[in-house]
């Protein structure tokens, strides 16, 4: 069984502590000080989870994170940064990273996060191993089969991240039915995020990119405001 966990980061103190903390918990853990030799050794040694600092020498990492994504390399990112810059989240989680964490952290923090995002990890592997044929749910030109984890538009095959494919499948799931974003970060990131929604606007934004003709005029994925989103099929294909 994979229970590789790659933590990339530049401070030796941080790895030190992630590591016995991780290591602690049941995993193997390998590390990387810069984004070069991050991205190296998550391509080689295929890691189930990476922890990646967001400002490393060489290479960001927003960098790496947007060249693992361009390599169609879907291993769940835990983004780490000492900023307070908003747009730094968002842009890494634009780029596919799954979850983010702001300096200072606890380490217990971290290892929750990982045991989190891994255990959907093994729910999708469990799910690609079933060879049953699996059951759709068609909305419109949308059509999901859950556990394939496959996602299709007008017959389209859409790319998403597994985020982004967790996210259309629980609207799509309760079609019709207004979600607040506390509701789909409590189902979708199983984490008490402390009411930092913007995680869910960058996704649903994402979302919108992909599945709506004009993401502006969105049909599909709706705003319902001061409240948050439902997914229905628009009129004219219904």
């Amino acid at each position: 069984m994979n229970n590789k966990v790659l933590v990339v980061e530049d401070e030796q103190s941080i790895i030190t502590l992630l590591q016995y903390n991780l290591q602690q918990a049941g995993f193997e853990v390998i590390t990387a000080m810069d984004g070069e030799e991050g991205l190296g050794k998550a391509l080689a040694e295929r890691p189930q989870m990476i922890v990646l600092d967001l400002m490393l020498p060489k290479m960001d990492g927003i960098e790496v994170c947007k060249q693992l994504r361009q390599n169609k390399v879907d291993i769940p990112i835990l983004m780490l940064t000492a900023k307070d810059d908003e747009f730094d989240k968002v842009l890494g989680l634009e780029l596919g990273a799954d979850d983010y964490m702001t300096k200072p952290f606890s380490p217990r923090e971290v290892v929750a996060r990982v045991k989190a995002i891994l255990r959907r990890t093994s729910k999708k592997e469990a799910n690609l191993e079933d060879t049953t044929v699996a059951q759709q749910i068609v909305i419109g030109p949308l059509r999901i089969l859950p556990e394939n984890y496959e996602a299709y538009f007008n017959e389209e095959v859409l790319d998403l991240t597994p985020k982004e494919f967790e996210l259309l499948g629980y609207l799509a799931k309760n079609k019709g039915r207004v979600l607040t974003r506390d509701q789909l970060l409590s189902a979708v990131w199983n984490y008490d995020f402390a009411g930092d929604t913007r995680i869910v606007d960058v996704h649903i934004s994402h979302l919108r990119e992909k599945v709506e003709k004009d993401s502006k005029k969105p049909t599909i994925i709706k705003t319902v405001r001061g409240l948050g989103y439902k997914l229905e099929g628009p009129k004219h294909y219904e």
